[in-house]
């Protein structure tokens, strides 16, 4: 392993995907750096595996701390090879209901902090003409469902700025994959959700419902994050990896549902979208 062994940034260490990520990453004789937000987190990581787990105290909303954090990282595990932005939570709202507060705390954790953590591994990438940037998004990046608008739009963006951003580098050698799973078996919908409170009536038909299957759901999704850890590995493994990568049976069946609908829809309204050039 010695030759293959890789150094892994990953963003939110402490529980769910991010915990996963790190446990199979370490167990394949990986280096991780990961971050946490507390000291007790710290120690508790640091004890995986003595000598190649390290724990890095940062909150990725902390901009200005990020550069110097990522400097720390390297000291303690060297040049980073794979950033794997994790970090992130879900809002659930009416959209209406929701404050443009909620809306700048989602996109401060699911985009402002992944693109900070981007920016300042990059340089490093770039010089050493190699890396791989793994942004988690969801599939909630191309699918959407009533009361996540908030939630979706973060994810949607990261999805743009990831696929942007690989072609910008890959002459570089540096690969980005937005890595987008369905429903997981983690405290996503459960203890981690900010959920926006209910006032407006006309609503409730819509809302309640979504919201109480969600709350039910919580702790039963199909998806399982050691799985998921695994597919990672085999991401970082590839020579070519993909510029998306869907998780579980639910991502792929309503994306490709999308798809399918999208081309319905395109071709429905061809006659008008190519009415519009100069004739």
């Amino acid at each position: 392993m010695a030759n293959d062994q890789k150094t892994f940034l990953i963003t939110g260490v402490s529980s769910g995907l991010g915990a996963a990520f790190a446990e199979a990453t370490l167990t394949a004789g990986h280096k991780v750096v990961g971050t946490v937000r507390s000291p007790e987190k710290a120690a508790a990581f640091e004890a995986k595996a003595r000598g190649r787990s390290h724990a890095l105290k940062l909150d990725v909303t902390d901009f200005d701390a990020i550069v110097g954090g990522i400097a720390e990282a390297e000291r303690l595990a060297g040049p980073i090879d794979v950033l794997v932005n994790n970090a992130g939570y879900g809002h659930e709202g009416v959209f209406e209901e929701s404050s443009i507060d909620d809306l700048k705390r989602q996109f401060d954790v699911n985009v402002f902090g992944a693109v900070a953590m981007i920016k300042a591994v990059l340089p490093g990438m770039r010089a050493r003409r190699a890396g791989h940037i793994i942004n988690v998004t969801s599939m909630g990046g191309f699918i959407t469902m009533p009361g996540i608008a908030y939630y979706c739009g973060s994810k949607f963006a990261l999805e743009g700025i990831s696929e942007a951003l690989g072609k910008e580098i890959k002459s570089f050698g540096i690969h980005v994959t937005a890595l987008a799973p369905g429903q997981f078996r983690t405290d996503w919908a459960g203890r981690s959700m900010d959920r926006t409170p209910r006032s407006i009536a006309d609503y409730d038909a819509v809302m309640n419902p979504i919201r109480a299957a969600r709350q039910a759901k919580s702790g039963h999704q199909p998806g399982d994050p050691a799985k998921a850890a695994q597919a990672l590995l085999q991401l970082v493994a590839s020579d070519n990896p993909p510029v998306r990568l869907y998780l579980g049976e639910d991502a792929l069946q309503l994306v490709n549902q999308k798809l399918d609908q999208m081309k319905v829809e395109i071709a429905a309204w061809e006659s008008i979208s190519r009415s519009t050039s100069f004739a």
